[in-house]
């Protein structure tokens, strides 16, 4: 059998490797894992979120990932290696974490490919475990208990909040540091609640945690509302974007992301969808319907509780959202980010945030159709729009990038004066 063909062992992670075994994630959502490496932590596994962000995790993505790959996969699979080989983890108690999405998109093929790459670079003993909740990678999926989950459904509820709240405090801080430094109090609070009820009484910890938020010193400037969209990676993690919240915060703008809820939820009513498409019901139909319906409740839950304290802006709820698309694009289109990331265009833009960088990864096809190819028809319902969509790839100038964000930004801010004036 040739070298191209070999069939790549999988070591197993066993029970009793819990309790030595470090685990390391890519920093994938690195607002919302500093909260799921709690709850692993709590649970007995010594997890571990890589923050690694520098030059030479891409060339080593390059070494491992075939350049024809998105690059998504080439950033989180050279931060995993390079993290392996920076010398801090004992190589034979080390363990890598990866999710996987299930979908047609080639994230759901991250392990594999991982796989093939610790292999190249001699490392094929080290076990990859799968995080996914669609049945995929049985024998090397993370045991997950129900506590576990609904921990985690938790965490995301909770960062979701504090993501949307603490972006429209950062721009206007007056003691600059004093929101993220709120967040991470925060978050340790959340963590000790845990292990009692409290922590998911969803609707006394909002209060409580508007009213902190609320107290932060803040000089209400105008400044330019800039709403971040693209392919789910590029979206949330610094290393895929180039720090783009932070370039954007340092150029005078306020961000504006949608929370990762709004993408569980447009998992779930894909396979509602496929019913209408496809005529397939069965007990999945059904579960995903019970399932959007709880994760809707929730939503609302959260827009409620912002819209009584008043202070801060809300996200749109998602049926809202899945109208939105109407004359634009089916909820069949559903590769990737499919027709969510046209909605989340259409929501910023109806949020009144008319300014927007559109995250592409190099070798993302569906990413390109559903937001560049989107963008003339956006423009031409709502002529106010101010669209860029910047291209990440691993031979992309920054410089580039950051100038063609500039460019957006000079625009918006003279359409702000003149709106003021």
């Amino acid at each position: 059998m040739s070298s191209s063909h070999k069939i790549i062992e999988k070591p197993v992670f066993t029970e009793e490797m819990k309790r030595d075994y470090t685990i390391l994630l890519p920093d994938m959502l690195s607002f919302h894992f500093d909260l799921i490496e709690g709850v692993l932590r709590q649970h007995g596994f010594k997890a571990v979120v890589i923050k690694t962000n520098h030059k030479g995790i891409i060339e080593q993505g390059l070494k491992t990932v075939h350049n024809d790959t998105c690059y998504p996969a080439l950033l989180v699979i050279g931060q995993l290696i390079d993290a392996l080989k920076s010398g801090q983890y004992d190589l034979d108690k080390t363990a890598l974490l990866m999710s996987q999405t299930g979908g047609g998109c080639r994230a759901s093929n991250y392990i594999a490919l991982l796989r093939k790459a610790l292999e190249q670079q001699g490392l094929g003993h080290v076990p990859v475990l799968s995080l996914n909740f669609s049945g995929l990678e049985k024998q090397a999926s993370l045991p997950i208990s129900t506590k576990m989950l609904v921990k985690m459904f938790h965490c995301i509820l909770y960062s979701d909040f504090m993501m949307g709240i603490v972006n429209q405090c950062i721009p206007y801080e007056i003691n600059k540091g004093e929101s993220i430094a709120l967040v991470n109090t925060w978050n340790q609070r959340l963590l000790r609640q845990m292990s009692s009820p409290r922590f998911v009484m969803l609707g006394r910890n909002y209060k409580a945690i508007l009213a902190d938020f609320a107290k932060i010193p803040l000089r209400r400037t105008p400044k330019v509302k800039v709403g971040i969209v693209g392919e789910i990676y590029l979206k949330y993690a610094p290393l895929g974007n180039n720090d783009l919240e932070k370039f954007l915060v340092d150029e005078g703008a306020e961000v504006v992301n949608t929370g990762i809820l709004d993408f569980i939820m447009y998992w779930s009513h894909g396979y509602i969808y496929d019913k209408k498409l496809y005529g397939k019901a069965g007990f999945g139909y059904y579960l995903h319907r019970l399932a959007l319906w709880y994760l809707m409740s929730r939503q609302r839950q959260m827009i409620r509780a912002i819209n009584k304290q008043g202070v801060f802006r809300p996200p749109a709820d998602f049926a809202s959202i899945m109208k939105m698309t109407e004359g634009y694009l089916d909820h069949g289109v559903k590769m990737g980010e499919g027709w969510l990331l046209t909605a989340d265009m259409i929501e910023l833009i109806h949020g009144g945030v008319s300014n927007i960088v559109s995250a592409q990864p190099f070798g993302c096809l569906p990413n390109h159709i559903v937001a560049k190819g989107m963008i003339r028809k956006i423009k031409d319902n709502h002529p106010e729009a101010n669209i860029v969509a910047v291209d990440y790839d691993p031979g992309a100038s920054r410089i580039n990038q950051e100038n063609r964000i500039r460019l957006m930004l000079a625009n918006a801010k003279e359409a702000l004066g003149a709106g003021a004036g």
